[in-house]
């Protein structure tokens, strides 16, 4: 007699959920910062390298990033946007709104295939002080989207002040960094290069759909920042 009682598949325990705070090692990436002879370029740099990560700025004149980059200090080196792009891992966008389309659009080949983190806030400013602008793509970051069909973008570093990122009395930034993005692996590289820096936490905080609300912050943090002559940056709670 035949047994007809069907066989019981094995069980298996269901996964654990991933931690949030399990970031990947990013120290052997090289970052590349396009308006790195800025203020806030020039500050993210800085941090960035002193924390011990191989970084090189970029600008339209090499010359320019050359010297600035001498100044940094750390082993920052200095190239033009195009050479910067080209050998490096991750790009960090830090030039003004105003050139930003016209700067990615020149460098669409060179950004092929790299993690582009924007982090250009679109503002304007009149007798009433800063304003938030929305670009037709939604925000900075959606237009870096759609002008670099072949590289991943995430926005990150908005809310940092140049001013203390540039400070080298200050040993410690005390902010978290909101990261967006599409894909959980390059959000956590972010994460984690925020991480590098003393201080520093970055936080995931939504899809690029989400950027424009983190672009506009910075109009009400410079209002906060005009009224208590501060630097003032975020955090976020109960995490």
């Amino acid at each position: 007699m035949t047994d007809s009682t069907p066989a019981t598949a094995p069980t298996t325990a269901p996964a654990s959920p991933k931690d949030p705070w399990a970031l990947p090692d990013v120290s052997g990436l090289v970052v590349g910062v396009l308006g790195g002879t800025g203020d806030q370029g020039r500050g993210l740099a800085y941090r960035l390298a002193a924390a011990g990560q191989q970084v090189i700025i970029g600008s339209r004149a090499a010359d320019r990033a050359v010297a600035v980059a001498a100044e940094i200090g750390h082993g920052v080196e200095g190239a033009d946007n195009a050479e910067c792009a080209r050998r490096s891992d991750v790009v960090i966008v830090a030039v003004p709104w105003d050139g930003h389309a016209k700067t990615l659009e020149s460098l669409r080949a060179e950004l092929a295939g790299k993690l582009v983190v924007d982090c250009v806030n679109p503002l304007g400013f009149d007798k009433k002080g800063a304003y938030a602008l929305k670009p037709e793509e939604g925000s900075a970051a959606e237009q870096a989207a759609a002008l670099l069909p072949d590289s991943r973008v995430a926005a990150a570093f908005h809310h940092l002040s140049a001013v203390l990122l540039k400070d080298t009395s200050i040993a410690e930034i005390d902010t978290d960094v909101m990261v967006l993005g599409e894909e959980r692996a390059d959000v956590e590289i972010v994460q984690a290069l925020a991480g590098r820096v003393p201080g520093m936490r970055g936080v995931f905080a939504g899809r690029l759909r989400n950027a424009h609300q983190v672009e506009s912050l910075v109009a009400n943090l410079i209002s906060v920042n005009r009224r208590y002559k501060a630097h003032a940056g975020v955090r976020i709670t109960d995490i």
